[in-house]
């Protein structure tokens, strides 16, 4: 009897570690995430709306034209399906990193014969892109409703009530397929994104422990202030090389938005019809420029930098306070 309790505890202490590193990603998610609502908001704006109907100049402009034209609630619109779609989708990406860290880990090291070796700046941006596209896929139609709840406001020809409206809505008169509008960017900017966030702070985390430059790490700690950092130069750096295939994204989530062409961007006439992930990088370049592919990069350069230091930071503090071991490379 004593053999099979003994045999029962793993399991339950194995499900109990999955649950706190869920809750963690999800916490991190959601307070990453409120922190910077109004600046995603307006970053989507940016990426989408009609040139023939420019509303937003600028980060400090549409800021205040959102504030003075909406008020407070303006500032947040699209905030809690946000939530509701980033807080599975960290929870799903941070655990899925994990896994994922632990499973090339030990494929390199049966490799390689040896049990030492730790992950590369390399093997960890495959495993970011293996959690990001994960995470993504799992979670992709919030994204899409997320997107068109952010862009409408009063004037709005069409007004969706809500994420399980908004869903029902594209269903019915859009079809099952167009809650993956978009899907196939989203893929391929998820890769380098989500991939150098992981690898850039992991590595740089990694390299200030090792190194101790200007006294910065001791005991093998970081204090928050340098992993903020990290968290920083890796959303920045992730962010500048994925932010065309977003704002492609974006606009072909759009497509199918019946009533939408007086607020978002197409083909020069306020028509957003794309066949295409490329038809609508050609589209966008042909009619609007190639600096059309990055709109909105400001705030959301303004925007991601505190978002990923805080999603990093947040996450361990939460792990840390749940008890649950985080280090992959150990």
């Amino acid at each position: 009897m004593a053999s099979k309790n003994e045999g029962a505890k793993p399991p339950s202490h194995a499900f109990l570690s999955i649950c706190k590193s869920l809750v963690a990603g999800g916490v991190a998610g959601g307070v990453s995430r409120t922190a910077v609502a109004p600046l995603e908001r307006l970053k989507i704006l940016l990426q989408v709306q009609n040139r023939h109907n420019v509303k937003y100049n600028g980060t400090v402009q549409g800021l205040k034209y959102i504030w003075k034209t909406e008020g407070f609630r303006g500032m947040f619109k699209g905030n809690g399906t946000n939530c509701a779609r980033i807080i599975p989708n960290s929870a799903v990406k941070f655990f899925s990193y994990e896994q994922a860290s632990k499973g090339i880990l030990n494929l390199y090291r049966l490799q390689t014969g040896n049990e030492e070796a730790q992950l590369s700046p390399l093997l960890r941006l495959g495993a970011g892109a293996c959690a990001g596209i994960i995470a993504m896929s799992a979670t992709y139609p919030m994204d899409l409703v997320r997107g068109r709840l952010t862009v409408q406001t009063e004037a709005s020809p069409r007004q969706y009530r809500g994420i399980f409206n908004a869903l029902s809505t594209v269903f019915r008169e859009e079809g099952a397929r167009a809650l993956y509008k978009g899907w196939l960017p989203s893929v391929i900017g998820v890769i380098p994104y989500v991939g150098l966030n992981f690898s850039v702070y992991e590595s740089l985390k990694d390299w200030l422990i090792k190194t101790k430059p200007l006294g910065i790490a001791k005991d093998s700690e970081l204090s928050v202030t340098t992993r903020l950092a990290c968290g920083a130069a890796a959303g920045t750096i992730g962010q500048t090389v994925a932010y065309p295939l977003d704002v492609i994204r974006r606009r072909m989530q759009m497509v199918g938005w019946k009533g939408a062409a007086s607020v978002v961007a197409g083909d020069g006439k306020g028509n957003a019809e794309y066949t295409g992930m490329v038809d609508a990088f050609r589209k966008t370049v042909k009619y609007e420029g190639f600096g059309a592919l990055y709109k909105g990069l400001v705030p959301n350069s303004v925007k991601v930098v505190p978002s990923i230091a805080i999603a990093f930071v947040t996450y361990e503090m939460v792990k840390d306070v749940l008890g649950v071991e985080i280090r992959i490379s150990d």
